[in-house]
């Protein structure tokens, strides 16, 4: 039976008596990794995180750890973020650093305080008193968001605050000790940025984050200037991965996957008015880069189901199990104007209602995770109408009959049907 792995640091060694000659104390052993932790408590399981970015209402992500972390059933072995996504990656990594779930939880809680309290002091949007005590959080109409929008595309961040201030940063610094972040090993962190020059994505890993790798993976450019880092500007990740999953597949061990979605994938309705346009413009641009991905993980799962890999090539591949936690319906009632609200009222309920769509989630899937994925990847995000069929006719695979996914079969073009007739002749 295999040694469990020691999940405390191993005690220093000490004299026995005072005329044994001092002998130099024992590093502490390294930390359990969360794949490790997982591995070796009963009732638990290993999971990565993705967790999207999108402004103030990256507090609804809040909400989902701060319900996973109470609930304690789910370890986090890596966690992949964008933009405000980021920001709870690192403030979660750290507290769980400082002092486990609890630490966590807490961590979280000061964090979006102190960007509530910055947000009052700094922040060109406020919501009147009257909307606040009547909840109404979208301010797109409000006189201070027209003359904020007019003020953003009139004028670049570099005329408008040429000293490049942003509160956020010294945010981030007062909660996370940056340092000690770097040699956490608990759990693995990678948080992506836009790379202006060459429009690709750049993953920061744990040891490279500091203040300025946060803040690039969540700086927009119009509002404000792009993060320089060792001589490569950047911009939002969003662009490019929000987030992106690969570097979950390739340095991780688990192979489940919970997507945190913060930006609706379906919105019902067209929309016709200038800030609904906007609105609809903002989520489709921030979710495309996912989607993307999604489809590649699909044509893995493809390759894997269907028997299209040689055998020495099939353990090399790694069948993700992905997970998702949509905001569809907790966020559908907000516009892409309330990403700008720090109100802490606003903050709390959107805590409430990650915590809610945590709770429903555990309730629904937790039995799944590491058996099977709980989102069917070709129906909910790949379904284009044309190359996504549902099989017909042909025998069910092993993965499939265990419900691990549902395979489609892709149609053969014309071309190809008429080479291989005339092959067979």
């Amino acid at each position: 039976m295999p040694r469990k792995p020691s999940l405390t640091p191993a005690r220093r060694a000490t004299s026995a008596t005072a005329s044994k000659p001092a002998v130099k104390s024992r590093k502490p052993a390294p930390k359990a990794t969360g794949f490790e932790i997982a591995q070796a408590l009963p009732h638990t399981k290993t999971i990565n995180l993705a967790l999207q970015g999108g402004g103030a209402h990256g507090a609804f992500a809040w909400g989902v750890l701060d319900h996973l972390l109470e609930d304690g059933r789910l370890i986090f072995e890596g966690v992949s973020g964008t933009s405000a996504g980021s920001m709870n990656a690192v403030v979660l990594a750290y507290g769980l650093h400082k002092n486990g779930a609890k630490g966590a939880q807490a961590a979280l809680e000061n964090f979006w305080k102190a960007v509530s309290d910055a947000g009052q002091r700094y922040s060109p949007v406020r919501t009147l008193p009257w909307d606040r005590h009547m909840g109404h959080w979208n301010n797109d109409d409000s006189l201070s968001f027209q003359a904020f929008k007019a003020m953003t595309a009139a004028f670049s961040p570099y005329q408008l605050n040429p000293m490049n201030f942003n509160p956020l940063r010294d945010v981030l610094i007062e909660q996370v000790d940056f340092d000690e972040l770097n040699n956490s090993d608990h759990v693995k962190l990678f948080l992506s940025a836009t790379n202006v020059q060459t429009g690709n994505v750049r993953v920061f890993n744990t040891d490279e984050i500091t203040a300025d790798t946060v803040m690039a993976s969540a700086c927009l450019p119009f509002l404000y200037q792009s993060v320089e880092i060792e001589g490569q500007t950047y911009w939002d990740g969003g662009y490019m991965g929000n987030p992106s999953l690969f570097p979950l597949f390739y340095n991780t061990d688990a192979r489940d996957v919970l997507i945190v979605h913060i930006n609706p994938i379906i919105r019902k309705g067209n929309p016709t008015t200038p800030h609904e346009i906007d609105d609809r413009v903002n989520e489709i641009t921030f979710n495309s880069a996912l989607i993307k991905e999604l489809r590649s993980v699909a044509f893995v799962q493809k390759l894997l189901d269907e028997g299209w890999l040689k055998p020495q090539f099939h353990d090399r591949m790694k069948y993700v199990l992905i997970h998702s936690l949509r905001a569809d319906q907790a966020l559908e009632d907000l516009s892409a104007g309330s990403k700008l609200c720090t109100d802490w009222s606003f903050l709390l309920m959107l805590r409430d209602r990650g915590r809610e769509a945590a709770k429903e989630w555990l309730k629904a899937n937790y039995e799944s995770v590491g058996k099977k994925q709980t989102v069917d990847l070709r129906t909910e995000f790949l379904n284009s109408g044309s190359e996504m069929q549902e099989a017909k006719g042909r025998p069910l695979s092993k993965r499939e009959k265990s419900g691990l996914t549902k395979v489609p079969v892709v149609p053969v073009p014309k071309k190809a049907k008429a080479a291989a007739k005339a092959k067979s002749r």
